[in-house]
This record gives C-alpha cells, sequence and structure tokens, in this order.
C-alpha cells in the first residue's frame, strides 16, 4: 500500500530555554559556553536538603509568551514532582507543571514565508494556525555527552528555565512541522522572551507522529522521536518515519506506542523505549513550591505584548507600499525589520531601500556567513546610497560597485563615490556636445529611432557614457538625446 494511502498525524513538543539572569530555582547564573560545570549550586546540583525559590522573571516571560500565542492564563497555576531516573536529572525528579499549567490553548499561525522554500509556492492550508494544547514551565536537565567509552555531564544547563510549548496533533506535514517551529521561533525572539537558537540547544523538540489508513478516524500508535535541534532534522526524521510505519503497517507489523532516536549522519531513527504514559512518572504536587496567582503578572505582560510578524508585515505593506513578499522577508527577522525601519528615517524611497536589503544585503550576509547585526553597512549609509541612485547622483552600476566597497570595509557611500571619480558630471554643455557626436556619427540607430524602435536609444545612450567616461547619467543623456533626435 503507498505512503498516499495513510494519513500523518503529528504534534510537537518544543522546549526553549527562557532570557532570564538565573537558573529557574537559584541563583546560578544562565550561560552558554563557560567552563564546565562552574554555574552550578545544591539547587541545580540536587544535592540534599536544597530547597527551590521560583524565578518571577521565568514565569512573567512564559505568560507573555501565552498572551503572544493567544493562550489563556491559569490562575493559580502549580508546580509538580515529575520522576524519573536519568543521569542528568540527580534528584531523580523534575520541576515541572502537570495538570495546572501556566498556559492553555492558543495557536501558531503558519507564516508563509517559514515554510521550506521548495513548498512556498505550493501551501496546501494557507493561513493555517497550529492548535496548541499548553504551555508549562520547568527547569531543563543537565548535558550530556557521549563518548566512545563513557559519557560527561555538564551541569551548567541544569535548572535553566524552560518552556514546554506542547500542540494538539494538528499537523499534518513535515513542511507544516517546519513552518511550526520557524513561526514559533519567530514569535518568540519578537517578544524578547528567547534567542530559541537550535544550534545552541536553546530550542529542541520532540516530535510525535503516527498513521493511520484514510477513511479511519481512530489515531494510530503515536512514536516519538526526542531531541530533535533542528528544522531539517525535523523534516528528515518525520519522512523517514513515514515510509518506515507504512512499510511495517503493509507487512501487517502494528505499531506500538515507542520513543526513538534519531541518527542524523545516518538519516533514521532506532528503538530507545517502549511505551510511556503520564502514569509511568508518578506526578504529586511539589511540596516546597506554593501555587502562583497570576492575576496581576498577567495584566503587567499584555501591556509588554509586541508587534507580531504578521503585523509588522501587514504594517510594512501599508505604510510603505511593500509587496507581501518583501514584507515578509523583512518581518521574519526581528534585526532586519529593525534595521529596515531605521533606513525608512533617512529616505523617502522605502521600495528601493527595501529591494537593496533584499536583493544584495541578504546576498552578502549569506556569502560571509553574517547576521545583520554585524554586517559594516548601517542603514543610514544604505539609505543615504539609495537617496544618491534615485537623484541621479550615480548609475546604477556605480551603486553596486559603491555598495560592495561599503560592504567591505563600512565606508561611507560619498567617500566611495569621491575615492573611485563617481561624482556626477557638471551639465556645462560637454554631455550636449557628446550627444552632437554620437547622433551624427550613427545615423542608422538614429533613423531606426525616428521609425518607432525606441529601444535603439539604448545603444546611443552607451555611446555617450563612453565618451564621457562613465560620468554622464543615464537618465539625463537619455532624455537629451530623444529631445535632440524628436
Amino acid at each position: 500500500m503507498p505512503l498516499s494511502d495513510y494519513i500523518t498525524t503529528i504534534g510537537l513538543e518544543v522546549h526553549a530555554q527562557l532570557k532570564t539572569q538565573s537558573k529557574m530555582f537559584c541563583s546560578c547564573p544562565v550561560s552558554y559556553g563557560k567552563e564546565t560545570n562552574s554555574t552550578t549550586c545544591p539547587v541545580c546540583l540536587g544535592l540534599p536538603g536544597a530547597l527551590p525559590v521560583l524565578n518571577k522573571q521565568a514565569i512573567e516571560s512564559t505568560i507573555l509568551t501565552g498572551l503572544m500565542l493567544d493562550c489563556g492564563i491559569s490562575s493559580p497555576s502549580k508546580w509538580d514532582r515529575k520522576n524519573y531516573f536519568y543521569p542528568d536529572m540527580p534528584k531523580d525528579y523534575q520541576l515541572t507543571q502537570f495538570d495546572k499549567p501556566l498556559c492553555v490553548g492558543g495557536g501558531v499561525p503558519l507564516y508563509e514565508y517559514a515554510y521550506p522554500k521548495d513548498m512556498q509556492k505550493n501551501i496546501p492550508n494557507p493561513g493555517k494556525v497550529v492548535e496548541l494544547n499548553r504551555i508549562h514551565l520547568e527547569e531543563d536537565v543537565a548535558k550530556s555527552t557521549h563518548h566512545a567509552n563513557h559519557t560527561s555531564i555538564d551541569f551548567n544547563r541544569a535548572g535553566t528555565p524552560l518552556m514546554e510549548i506542547v500542540t494538539e496533533p494538528d499537523i499534518d506535514t513535515a513542511e507544516e512541522a517546519v513552518a511550526y517551529l520557524s513561526s514559533l521561533r519567530q514569535i518568540l525572539v519578537y517578544g524578547d522572551v528567547s534567542d530559541a537558537d537550535m544550534e545552541k540547544g536553546q530550542m529542541r523538540c520532540d516530535v510525535n507522529i503516527s498513521l493511520r489508513k484514510k477513511g479511519t478516524t481512530e489515531l494510530g500508535a503515536k512514536v516519538e522521536l526526542k531531541n530533535l535541534n533542528s528544522t531539517s532534522a525535523v523534516r528528515r526524521a518525520i519522512h523517514f518515519e513515514e515510509i518506515r510505519q507504512s512499510e511495517e503497517l503493509d507487512a501487517g507489523i502494528a505499531q506500538i506506542q515507542s520513543t526513538r532516536r534519531w541518527n542524523d549522519d545516518r538519516g533514521e531513527t532506532t528503538i530507545m523505549r517502549t511505551k510511556e504514559d503520564a502514569h509511568d512518572y508518578r506526578y504529586f504536587p511539589e511540596p516546597d513550591l506554593l501555587p502562583v496567582v497570576t492575576t496581576e503578572m498577567e495584566a503587567a505582560a499584555r501591556k509588554l505584548i509586541p508587534e507580531l510578524p504578521h503585523q509588522k508585515n501587514a504594517r510594512f505593506q501599508k505604510d510603505f507600499q511593500l509587496s507581501d513578499y518583501d514584507a515578509a522577508v523583512l518581518s521574519s527577522d526581528l534585526d532586519l525589520a529593525t534595521y529596515f525601519e531605521e533606513g525608512t528615517k533617512h529616505t523617502s524611497h522605502p521600495k528601493k531601500l527595501a529591494n537593496w536589503i533584499i536583493n544584495n544585503t541578504l546576498g552578502e550576509l549569506n556569502e560571509r556567513s553574517l547576521e545583520i547585526s554585524d554586517f559594516p553597512v548601517q542603514p543610514t549609509q544604505l539609505a543615504t546610497l539609495v537617496n544618491l541612485l534615485e537623484d541621479d547622483k550615480i548609475t546604477g552600476g556605480q551603486a553596486r560597485e559603491v555598495f560592495t566597497e561599503m560592504a567591505t570595509n563600512g565606508t561611507d557611500p560619498e567617500a566611495v563615490i569621491k575615492a573611485k571619480g563617481f561624482e556626477p558630471m557638471e551639465d556645462d554643455g560637454s554631455i550636449d556636445t557628446f550627444c552632437d557626436q554620437v547622433i551624427a556619427d550613427n545615423p542608422g540607430p538614429v533613423g531606426e529611432i525616428q521609425g518607432g524602435n525606441a529601444k535603439a536609444i539604448g545603444f546611443l545612450v552607451g555611446q555617450v557614457i563612453k565618451l564621457s567616461k562613465g560620468k554622464a547619467n543615464p537618465k539625463v543623456v537619455s532624455g537629451k538625446l530623444r529631445e535632440k533626435i524628436g
């Protein structure tokens, strides 16, 4: 039976580290790249007798996240112990939330340009919002590194505030899963609640996937894929599981609820453990932490809700007359959107500025593996270059050459123009002389223009530019030639 005869159902559990100064239940600093096991204390090491203290900022950030995603906010919200033994959780339990999480319901809009590029022109469900089940707050575990004959553990990460954002089984394809992760990351960054950098482990993803035959309604057995740390890994792992499960179902092998590990190098999943449900963790209320009444924190967080990516997209189209594509590209990255908006303060040509950012700046960033925050060209400088081009002070070719120099050295465009001798030719009669000479030397093209072939003027413009050694403005030259030829 081909894969097309099955329906895939996917749910995601995303773990996102919050941007806080200290850990969830102690005062140890949250850090990345510090010396191994250097930011620890009795609480995050799980030593006997150590008592947890709540991090208010983490609670506020989670509530803000819930409001950005249209969740309901629970009040009171309580804390629970999730009991299990792993070497990276020395207490033998994790402080988390079970039946009264901070946020319930809500949804994540799938932005069109958050889909993989090869899918953006053929999106099955445009405008889809993936339904959320809950967002709860917990502590992260330590980081385990597996070597040939042993495993090392770094407890610097242990205790870092961690949001778990859980969807309903509402995702249909691997490509929708990618769009969900990209859209969610944009929103978290816009709210400044998390950097959500998957490469740094600040955002990780578990995938729940099941297959059922078309025409049936009961979901198939859930298979969980643990700790995927890139959107490409998520996409590949889902595609692999779809094929694996469909082939086994075709062979009469029933699927059982299980957890599997993704091997990115081999491009396949392997079994870790079978059936695991909530009761296996023996949840019970945390005796050392009181429930939290969130009413006042919710009211304060509502005042902090930022303009979200889809809202900024709509405003860019309205205020700057950008196309949907240009607005979506610029709003997809907060730093890029900020760069563009700062540039618009210094030019009356916002659409041209957007074109330069999308067509030129992004190319430079990709080629040099830079972030926009590291780009040598300031938004005011790029706006100045756009103004010079639109005011006919330089040609398009010259502008591109100037931009390359600016991108290399961060030099002001006026300085580059002066150094390269690109200052426009003064209209002292020289351009008229050049035009007269070119008209006299090229009766053929002149006749074509007079006969109605307007495109032939391009050749004559080029000849004038050559005579002026590249300093004559093509627009000015074209105007004068048309006037003289009639």
